[in-house]
């Protein structure tokens, strides 16, 4: 029950990585995703702004339910915004891009259910 509450530590880090990594390498991901750079940069610095919010949430000691159900809600945004791009993307990409945005999508998708899921749990450490 204690890893639960590890749960917005993991969402927020891998916000971060994730976010941190696309920036830092979208020249090679431009070419290997064949997903235009604007994409990308914006794609990274959703995932950076979203990982603030959630370590954020993360490092507090008591947490009101409407911040954790705000935190679900956008990763179900997300996740259905990065469902949109690869249906826009579709013809463009290559598999590589499209296994990263529909990955994405399925990743944030399943924290937004696992948080949902221990709301409770994770409202007060």
């Amino acid at each position: 029950m204690n890893n639960r509450r590890k749960l917005l530590w993991v969402d927020g880090f891998a916000g971060l990585i994730a976010g941190s990594l696309m920036l830092l390498a979208i020249d090679f991901l431009e070419r290997w995703y064949k997903l235009p750079r604007e994409l990308l940069m914006f794609i990274g610095l959703a995932n950076v702004a979203y990982a603030s919010y959630s370590l954020s949430l993360a490092a507090r000691t008591v947490r009101a339910m409407k911040f954790i159900v705000l935190l679900v809600g956008a990763n179900l945004f997300w996740s259905v915004v990065c469902l949109v791009m690869a249906a826009v993307y579709f013809d463009v990409a290559s598999p590589f891009g499209l296994a990263q945005l529909v990955g994405e999508a399925l990743f944030v998708g399943v924290l937004a259910g696992l948080e949902w899921r221990w709301r409770a749990l994770l409202q007060t450490p």
